[in-house]
């Protein structure tokens, strides 16, 4: 009842969007198919159709409840940074995991003629050895298989090493586009917060501005205290 009231709120108030043009279902409309919208719906819907439909079985339909937890994105924005990272760095991205699909390939071909004649049963065909190529290479490594001779066991020393190289890869392309993400949004504040101290005072919508800003870029009160000293100082030397 609880989701089911904040979707009725989030869908009127939305309309609030095109007021001034008098389109105010125009905003509504855009909620509700939506990707936010959507999300609100499929975590209420499972509820109501067990109410319409008491005797159908909804243990498949259950599972939408699932979708509550993306509905955490409304109140903290760190998935949306992270898509938003991921998506700036797209072709750095997919350049890592192309060199990871060359590696998988190369691996468990390389193990398949390894190790096939000594463990059918795990590496019958190359695209089994690919499950071993992908466990090892993302330096999870079950244990479950493992190479016994001594070909395989440098293959799998080599392939590991490999894995550590292009997870690092992976993980430095994502946590510098956030870098590069948060210190767009400082330059950005910073340069806002100048223009409004042309005139000397901040009035109320330029607080709100600044305010509306911060809670969008998501800084902390650190980096505001610190952005702010900065440009205050620069205002008194230039006095």
């Amino acid at each position: 009842m609880f989701f089911t009231l904040e979707y009725v709120l989030r869908f009127w108030a939305t309309g609030a969007k095109y007021a001034d043009h008098g389109q105010k279902w125009q905003g509504r409309r855009e909620y509700m198919f939506g990707f936010y919208g959507v999300i609100d719906l499929l975590a209420i819907l499972p509820f109501y159709l067990q109410m319409l439909f008491p005797g159908a079985d909804m243990r498949a339909l259950r599972i939408l409840r699932l979708v509550r937890v993306l509905k955490l994105s409304h109140y903290n924005s760190a998935l949306e940074d992270l898509f938003n990272a991921v998506k700036n760095e797209a072709r750095s991205f997919i350049a890592a995991l192309y060199l990871l699909t060359i590696a998988i390939i190369l691996t468990s071909s390389l193990m398949y003629y390894a190790e096939g004649d000594t463990q059918p049963e795990h590496f019958s065909s190359i695209p089994a050895s690919m499950y071993w190529a992908i466990i090892t290479l993302t330096t999870v490594g079950f244990g479950d298989i493992s190479p016994v001779t001594w070909i395989g066991q440098v293959l799998a020393t080599i392939t590991a090493f490999i894995g550590v190289c292009t997870v690092a890869m992976l993980t430095g392309i994502v946590a510098s586009s956030f870098a590069t993400q948060m210190a767009r949004r400082r330059v950005v504040y910073e340069s806002q917060l100048r223009e409004a101290y042309k005139d000397g005072v901040l009035s109320d919508e330029e607080k709100k501005m600044l305010l509306k800003l911060r809670t969008d870029f998501n800084l902390s009160e650190e980096q505001i205290k610190s952005i702010n000293q900065q440009v205050e100082d620069e205002i008194k030397q230039s006095k």
